[in-house]
């Protein structure tokens, strides 16, 4: 394999972090929002110290790091001093439960943690763990009252990097992921360093970053899209990297754009799309006139365009790429980015491959609902083709593809074969010119009363068209689809002058739109994939890290 990057010593991550830090030692690296950024060289003398904390402190080579904190500059320090010796960095979404941390720690058999002050309370709750030291992530020293002194007494090593140290090789492990996914099911994805190296070089293919370039950071980093292409990627290009220290609320993101001016950011689909819902559409059809207008092609793509360079002066004016991936975006959403000429890349892939496998490039004719090519040294075939669409579950070859489950070698051999195709779970099919189509999780599928393979996801991407939807999920009740629909109750109570009316007459009225929109969706899906019912879903759905719903908690 052969990537267009000189200086690079070998697949690692501290060949990455090494030759970046040669490059552009007084680059700014990492910051936070309305903070002055550290430099390379300042991230190398912070990895270093960081390094001979985790070494004097007994921790070698192939032992388990975890980290559970949210995003900051430090995140990426103790990531990169965990993996530079070769040691494996376990990191851990920080909206899981108390519950799943303490499985994740005993189960990855982590002999220590970096924790932020926001998160030390679920360590100090943890029993009978193998961890011996923990450190404070905020100003990375050392928790004392949960240190194992008598340990650290007896591994204590004194090593300097003057001397030799632990390197790691291409094929070691490098991150431990735990998944948190649809299906209820968390499993722990090894990633070596050729795995996350490879995957972080191969987007050369689809964008050109610069050590100009700032990446606004809001998607959790301990997610592999995030760590990958919102952190491995910009470091390897000597970009910088400014993170929020508060939750990526609407108004708090205005504010920071506003700040950091961001030229690239990283996305799941709900992000973009509530944003498209909430500030773009509603001045686009906020008179009888426009609306008019915004139905006809002609007038749409022009009101598009304008509304899409509005759109980057909200994102501080410099935004050239906005990377999208983690889950299916709405075509309609789609369209508006494409019309609008916003500089939008659809990315595919799964933790399972660190992640990328797929994506479409910058500017160019892009195919509508079409996640783009294969990247570098990426194989994709379609297993068992239906004849009549072409489409099957997708299988891949990639030198990102994972060295398997954790401690589950039964499920390793059922996702990646004897010949070492990764077995996706995605249905879809690549086209004439190479370009994949997403269907659906093979896990999702409903199998109509005639053996239709109905796909709930596209129609959700119907129902959610409406501007009354926030989120929708379709399933099978009997041999019947019915769909929860969680509504937008601020434009409710707009709509309908709620504050006026009695409890009783404004739940009448949403019954009335809610068989409304079922009316209208079923015009525009096939006979077999018609919705016997909406029901009403007040809560907003519980969802992954990546703002997908975990659909097993809602199946009756």
């Amino acid at each position: 394999m052969t990537y267009p990057y000189d200086n690079l010593e070998n697949f690692t991550l501290k060949s990455l972090i090494d030759r970046s830090v040669a490059l552009y030692p007084n680059e700014p690296a990492l910051a936070k929002v309305g903070q002055d950024p550290m430099s390379y060289d300042e991230l190398r003398q912070t990895i270093q110290e960081t390094i001979i904390m985790l070494h004097d402190n007994g921790i070698k080579k192939g032992e388990k790091v975890a980290i559970l904190s949210e995003n900051m500059p430090n995140w990426g320090v103790a990531y990169l001093s965990i993996t530079y010796f070769g040691a494996v960095a376990v990191p851990i979404l920080p909206d899981f439960h108390t519950s799943d941390v303490h499985h994740i720690i005993h189960h990855s058999e982590a002999k220590a943690i970096f924790v932020s002050h926001k998160h030390l309370s679920t360590i100090e709750e943890l029993n009978d763990s193998k961890l011996h030291f923990v450190i404070k992530l905020d100003d990375l020293k050392m928790v004392n009252p949960l240190t194992n002194h008598s340990y650290i007494s007896k591994t204590k090593q004194n090593i300097r990097l003057d001397k030799e140290l632990s390197v790691p090789a291409e094929d070691d492990m490098a991150a431990l992921l735990y998944t948190s996914g649809t299906t209820g099911n968390s499993k722990g994805v090894m990633l070596s360093h050729k795995n996350l190296t490879t995957n972080a070089l191969s987007t050369y293919s689809k964008i050109e970053i610069h050590p100009s370039d700032v990446f606004l950071s809001i998607l959790p980093l301990a997610h592999t899209l995030e760590c990958t292409v919102g952190f491995l990627v910009p470091i390897l290009h000597g970009a910088s990297v400014v993170y929020i220290d508060k939750v990526p609320t609407p108004s708090v993101l205005l504010k920071a754009f506003g700040v950091v001016k961001p030229t690239m950011m990283v996305s799941v689909p709900l992000i973009i799309e509530k944003i498209y819902k909430n500030k773009v559409l509603p001045k686009l059809t906020d008179s009888f006139i426009m609306r008019t207008l915004y139905k006809l092609p002609f007038f749409r793509k022009k009101l598009n365009k304008i509304a899409g360079k509005k759109l980057i002066d909200t994102f501080g004016g410099r935004l050239r790429f906005f990377g999208i991936g983690g889950a299916g975006i709405s075509p309609y959403v789609e369209n508006f980015l494409k019309e609008a000429e916003f500089p939008y890349i659809i990315g595919y892939g799964l933790t399972e491959t660190a992640p990328l496998l797929a994506g479409t490039v910058l500017g160019s004719n892009v195919k509508l609902k079409s996640t783009g090519t294969v990247f570098p040294y990426v194989e994709v075939k379609v297993k068992d083709p239906d004849d009549e669409t072409g489409s099957g579950e997708l299988l891949f070859k990639s030198p990102s593809l994972m060295m398997g489950y954790y401690k589950d070698e039964k499920l390793s051999a059922e996702v990646i074969d004897n010949d070492g195709w990764f077995h996706s779970g995605d249905l879809g099919y690549v086209d004439e010119d190479g370009y994949i189509f997403i269907n659906g999780r093979s896990k999702n599928v409903i199998i109509g009363s005639g053996g239709e393979n109905i796909f709930p996801e596209q129609i959700e991407a119907t129902i959610n068209q409406n501007e009354a939807v926030l989120e929708s999920l379709v399933m099978m009740k009997g041999d019947r689809l019915i769909a929860k629909i969680h509504l937008d109750y601020e434009l409710i109570d707009k709509r309908f002058e709620a504050h006026n009316l009695p409890d009783c007459e404004v739940k009448a009225k949403i019954n009335d739109l809610l068989e409304d929109m079922r009316q209208d969706v079923n015009t525009q899906v096939a006979a077999y994939a018609k919705i016997l019912k909406f029901i009403e879903q007040i809560e907003p759905f519980i969802k992954t890290p990546t703002k997908k719903i975990k659909r097993f908690l809602y199946v009756e």
